[in-house]
């Protein structure tokens, strides 16, 4: 899986479900494998930011995903683009 940068609980969101997919889970599985409930698992991939670290951490062993933390990188600015 290549890396996915994501800098919002959305972004985050989308990582997970398109990770869970890619893996053939649905949401049920996925939240059997971390001892959550399948709304839990939805509430996560939508997005929400009542999110619990535990929970995150939870979701992202039963994906065999890790996190890394790293000094955020600065965006080019609009008139470097062109």
């Amino acid at each position: 899986m290549p890396e996915r940068l994501a800098r919002t609980e959305k972004q985050l969101g989308a990582i997970l479900r398109q990770e869970r997919k890619d893996q053939g889970l649905t949401q049920g599985t996925l939240g059997n494998r971390a001892g959550l409930r399948q709304a839990t698992v939805s509430k996560m991939e939508d997005g929400s930011p009542a999110l619990q670290l535990q929970t995150l951490m939870a979701a992202l062993s039963a994906l065999n995903l890790e996190m890394v933390i790293r000094p955020r990188t600065k965006a080019p600015d609009f008139e470097d683009i062109f």
